[in-house]
């Protein structure tokens, strides 16, 4: 195990935390993609003849959102004791999330050439749980990931095969956080914004927090689909349906 560039008494944040920030700034992403891109030239300051537009500042700070949900969804897969039940979850909330999010992003009730970010999680826990079962196996791992790297490309989910490979890369190198931060940072370089997420995982402490039991459990995931379609129905009601 690697040693970490953060010293334990200064690992403050806890798993709950960090979901809290994840949705935040999932939030702050979604409203600049749904919202603010009807009008994207709102500067906010203007500095050696460069401006920033409010509509960049929101998706420069989104783009932290999905290396954190998919950086928790790795530590739920290692400490769940029941990994059907978690990937059927994310199955579940993935057909729930189809509509809102189709009607939110893309403007259509559904539309099959991009899907929601939850089937890509979904996949990643099926990855996941390949890598669990399959190890030393190197014929059936290599045949479950090259599957689910297909129906990644196919599906077109949310971040595709770079997010299924992403959730991978989290989990074999957990155990390595100065190698995590690196590689990670240079896995997610075309969207360079998104190595921030690097940050506040290093001050991560292992612990769950105060997001537990079935009922904030249940609005941790449902938060997804509700925001989206609350989205929806505010760009319907400031620009039209």
């Amino acid at each position: 195990m690697e040693p970490r560039l953060i010293s334990e008494k200064a690992r403050v944040l806890n798993g709950s935390v960090l979901k809290l920030l994840a949705v935040i700034l999932m939030l702050i992403d979604h409203t600049g993609a749904v919202i603010v891109s009807r009008c994207p030239q709102v500067a906010l300051l203007t500095f050696l003849g460069k401006t920033l537009t409010l509509y960049r500042l929101m998706r420069f700070l989104g783009r932290m959102a999905f290396p954190l949900f998919c950086f928790l969804l790795v530590e739920g897969f290692s400490h769940t004791h029941d990994r059907r039940r978690y990937a059927l979850r994310l199955g579940a909330f993935a057909m729930l999330s189809e509509v809102p999010f189709d009607l939110a992003i893309l403007g259509k009730t559904l539309e099959w050439t991009h899907q929601n970010v939850f089937i890509t999680l979904c996949l990643g826990v099926l990855g996941l749980w390949a890598l669990e079962s399959f190890r030393g196996q190197g014929g059936k791992l290599l045949l479950s990931l090259a599957g689910l790297f297909l129906v990644a490309l196919l599906s077109r989910c949310d971040y595709g095969v770079k997010g299924f490979g992403f959730v991978l890369l989290l989990y074999l190198l957990r155990e390595r956080p100065i190698s995590r931060a690196v590689i990670g940072a240079g896995y997610l370089s075309s969207t360079w914004q998104a190595g921030l997420a690097f940050v506040p995982m290093a001050f991560y402490n292992g612990r769950r927090g105060f997001i537990r039991g079935k009922g904030l459990q249940l609005a941790f995931y449902l938060f997804y689909p509700l925001h989206l379609l609350l989205l929806f129905l505010l760009k319907g009601l400031l620009f039209g349906f």
